[in-house]
């Protein structure tokens, strides 16, 4: 059931992830353009290998999703578009996607920067940017191979994205109660276990 607070944001235009069938997404995309809604598919680029040749393709960083802005109340439009699967919530309620982490993807997708999916992540050091095109974003962090990534995340879908970033821009954002809780340091914790 829902609560007071999300009745009211469901009255706002917020960003909703729409499922889509598998390679159906830039169909959706295409059509809710038609339609005059803002739709935001981020893509990235990959090597497939086919029997004869290896090709360049754009695929999407969260397959199977195209997110777009719309008013909660006007969903029958998203959801009787062709190849539309539904809209990412709890059950049959849409929940819109975090503010700010859509906002986080959509910056780094707009810088060019190398962008791959990665596993999402729950637990991770959270760090915050302070240098180049993508300063003040907050993500979490992984060491590579003396490189470092920041890993971004849409916490409803549960999906992730990395960008490769510069050591120097890292700053470590304090660690809440619950993490160092959860750390292998404190494990047997019940906290943790909560």
């Amino acid at each position: 059931m829902p609560t007071m607070s999300s009745i009211v944001i469901n009255k706002e235009l917020s960003w909703f992830a729409v499922r889509a069938k598998t390679t159906h997404e830039k169909r959706v995309a295409t059509l809710f353009a038609q339609k005059g809604y803002e739709w935001f598919l981020p893509l990235y680029q990959a090597r497939r290998r086919w029997s004869d040749r290896v090709k360049q393709v754009e695929l999407p960083l969260f397959p199977g999703y195209v997110f777009c802005r719309f008013v909660m109340d006007e969903r029958m439009s998203i959801l009787t578009t062709p190849s539309v699967l539904g809209i990412a919530g709890i059950g049959p309620m849409p929940l819109p996607v975090n503010e700010r982490e859509m906002d986080a993807i959509r910056r780094v997708v707009g810088t060019g920067m190398e962008l791959t999916p990665e596993p999402f992540l729950e637990a991770g050091r959270r760090v915050r940017i302070n240098g180049g095109s993508l300063e003040g974003l907050e993500g979490m962090i992984e060491s590579v191979r003396r490189r470092h990534r920041l890993i971004l995340s849409i916490t409803l879908l549960q999906r992730s994205i990395a960008v490769d970033i510069d050591s120097a821009w890292i700053t470590v954002l304090p660690t809440s109660k619950r993490e160092k809780a959860c750390s292998p340091l404190w494990s047997s914790s019940s906290y943790c276990r909560a």
